[in-house]
């Protein structure tokens, strides 16, 4: 499979739309609509857990382009090359919480027959007993509606299920860690 053309389609402030042509290994010709980031910005996602209540930080937010909420994790793009402080950044300002780095995953994709796109996904704790996490405050841009929901691990199965049933859309990362049974 090679590349052989593309052209941009559009070009918006955050993305654009491309329609690459390919040539596959028989020699067939073929044309795809592929979305980019313009900035070619990382995600960074944020699973948190308070310690010592071991409760899981969840999120409900509103997304535009779904005219809904979602349920998912801390998450955002970085802008320097510090995943970690990014991450802890993103969880700051959604949720009000310092946190602390205990793993950064690679760089993985959610979505590649459509987009580009790439996160990688940061554990943290939360430490409950540290007096900056008493009276979280979120720092949220205008254009970000964001609820913090604290749940114990062992219910966050039937929190995402509850929420479903409720009429939230469902994170693909909060379904994939929480909501399948396992197996």
């Amino acid at each position: 499979m090679r590349k052989i053309n593309e052209k941009i389609v559009y070009k918006g402030r955050w993305i654009q739309l491309k329609e690459a042509e390919f040539s596959s290994d028989e020699g067939k010709n073929y044309k795809w609509e592929i979305v980019e980031r313009v900035n070619r910005a990382r995600g960074v996602v944020v699973i948190a857990e308070l310690v010592p209540s071991h409760r899981i930080v969840f999120l409900r937010q509103y997304r535009q382009p779904l005219e809904n909420y979602i349920i998912g994790f801390p998450a955002g793009l970085a802008e320097s090359e510090d995943l970690g402080k990014e991450a802890m950044r993103e969880l700051l300002e959604e949720t009000g919480y310092y946190g602390e780095v205990l793993d950064i995953g690679p760089l993985v994709r959610s979505n590649p027959g459509l987009m580009d796109e790439g996160a990688y996904t940061i554990q943290a704790k939360i430490d409950e007993n540290d007096p900056r996490n008493q009276n979280p405050r979120q720092n949220l841009e205008a254009s970000e509606e964001i609820e913090v929901f604290l749940v114990p691990k062992e219910s966050a199965r039937e929190f995402v299920l509850e929420r479903k049933a409720m009429g939230d859309e469902i994170g693909i990362g909060a379904w994939y860690l929480f909501g399948m049974k396992r197996i």
